[in-house]
């Protein structure tokens, strides 16, 4: 390759995609194109999948703690951190619906209103 043909060197093709990309960051965030959110309420505890184990079928897990664990409270099942239990947050499914901590009783009028005393069963 020639000098002619060399007209931009890496440096500085470098240089313009940083640039590039730090403008374009500020032109979104001046533009309240970036959201950000001051209520930590609804914040995400952790992301979290089921897994399916058929009777007599082995499965593979960490053997490493998640410094987590599972309350129930007002009827719904919670994850709670070890280091801080105030922190916990409902398990949901991917419609936002609550996990159950117990099947309903077929009995119960309204499945949906837990049971009183069922709070913080353990």
């Amino acid at each position: 390759m020639s000098e002619s043909e060399n007209r931009y060197s890496a440096r500085a093709l470098i240089v313009t995609a940083v640039i590039a990309i730090i403008g374009t960051v500020t032109a979104l965030e001046v533009g309240g194109r970036i959201k950000h959110s001051d209520n930590k309420d609804h914040v995400p505890v952790g992301d979290f999948q089921a897994i399916h184990v058929a009777p007599g079928e082995e499965f593979r897990m960490s053997r490493k703690p998640s410094g987590l664990h599972a309350v129930c409270e007002n009827g719904y099942l919670a994850i709670a951190a070890d280091v801080d239990p105030s922190f916990r947050g409902i398990l949901v499914d991917y419609k936002n619906r609550g996990v159950r901590c117990a099947r309903p009783s077929p009995t119960d009028r309204d499945p949906a209103k837990p049971k009183v005393g069922d709070s913080d069963a353990q």
